[in-house]
C-alpha cells in the first residue's frame, strides 16, 4: 500500500513525531482546555491553531530544503547534498517556537 513512498529514517521519524504530537495535543486538550492568546503571530490563537501553523511551517521548511539541496551543494562546494536531518532540526525548532511563543 505504501510502496510509492520512500520511507527513509528521517521521513519515518518526522511522521512519527507528528502522530505523537497529535495524540499528545488531543490528550492535553481533553485534560486542560486551551485559552486563546496572542503571541508573535498576527492573530489570537489556541494551542491547536499554533500546532497547525507550526506543522504547515515545518512542512514548508522541509520542502524548501529538499528543493534547494542541490543549489546548497553547488553554492557551498559540497561533495554531496546536505543531510535531510538539517531540515528536520530546523522544522522542529520552528514548531517549538510557534507552539511556545506564537
Amino acid at each position: 500500500m505504501f510502496q510509492w513512498m520512500v520511507w527513509t529514517t528521517p521521513v519515518a521519524v518526522f511522521f512519527t513525531c507528528i502522530v505523537l504530537m497529535l495524540i499528545g495535543m488531543t490528550v492535553w486538550e481533553i485534560k486542560s482546555p486551551t485559552i486563546e492568546r496572542k503571541g508573535f503571530l498576527p492573530m489570537v490563537t489556541t494551542r491547536g491553531d499554533r500546532l497547525f501553523i507550526g506543522l504547515l511551517g515545518a512542512a514548508y521548511i522541509n520542502l524548501a530544503f529538499i528543493g534547494l539541496a542541490g543549489w546548497f551543494m553547488q553554492w557551498l562546494s559540497l561533495e554531496r547534498e546536505p543531510s535531510i536531518w538539517i531540515s528536520f532540526v530546523a522544522s522542529m525548532a520552528w514548531l517549538v517556537l510557534a507552539l511556545r511563543k506564537g
